[in-house]
């Protein structure tokens, strides 16, 4: 990296710490180990985040409580650390690092023009371009949200029918276990290669889409 590392990395007992709260999400198994999710957990996200500011912009931690309000899962705690910032977010887990860059959750008329976009000759072709690039690089581009059929006024036999029925685009990389630097400093450089690589998608959202809201970045 370019930039002055201090991220330490995520070590086992921040993994383990995981583990525990998926087995036991109360808030007494919180309480209890509190001090191993400031230490292990959130201060490694916070110096993580701090090197990649200066590139990618400023960062905003998740809070760790769930909303609970209207969901029938009533488990108090996330069960991973999740961060957004300028270009992308990261995340970590019991399962490993996740990191990526794109948008998500759009509103309505941010769709209608990832849309028109898509279904245009210049426009498209580009995008699909920057794809191929993404997934020849070993980065997957996905969608957390799609369409069963082609969405409202888009022919089902358009030749870029698979991406109109996206109802957001995400280019991501996640690493788990298995990882050998997964617990090192390191994972920090794989970090960065991935938002470097995702800058054309970003840049063709910005100008196609529209400004996307920092939450919106995933």
């Amino acid at each position: 990296m370019t930039m002055s590392a201090t991220f330490p990395g995520w070590s086992e007992r921040a993994s383990a710490f995981y583990v525990g709260l998926e087995a036991d999400n109360t808030k007494d198994y919180w309480t209890r180990n509190r001090r191993v999710y400031d230490t292990e957990v959130l201060a490694p996200m916070q110096a993580l985040l701090d090197d990649l500011s200066a590139e990618f912009g400023e960062g905003r931690i998740f809070r760790p409580n769930r909303d609970i309000r209207f969901s029938a899962d009533k488990s108090p705690y996330k069960t991973s650390i999740a961060a957004t910032f300028g270009q992308g977010y990261v995340e970590f887990s019991a399962r490993g690092i996740g990191t990526g860059a794109g948008c998500h959750m759009l509103a309505p008329d941010q769709l209608a023009r990832l849309r028109t976009a898509v279904a245009d000759e210049v426009t498209g072709p580009r995008l699909e371009a920057v794809i191929g690039e993404l997934e020849a690089s070993g980065i997957d581009v996905t969608s957390h949200d799609r369409l069963a059929t082609a969405p409202r006024g888009y022919a089902k036999d358009h030749p870029r029918i698979e991406l109109l029925r996206n109802k957001d685009l995400v280019a991501r990389s996640h690493w788990g276990h298995e990882t050998p630097w997964l617990h090192s400093p390191e994972a920090a450089e794989h970090v960065v290669a991935v938002l470097r690589a995702a800058r054309p998608l970003v840049l063709w959202l910005d100008e196609n889409v529209g400004p996307i809201a920092q939450e919106q970045r995933r």
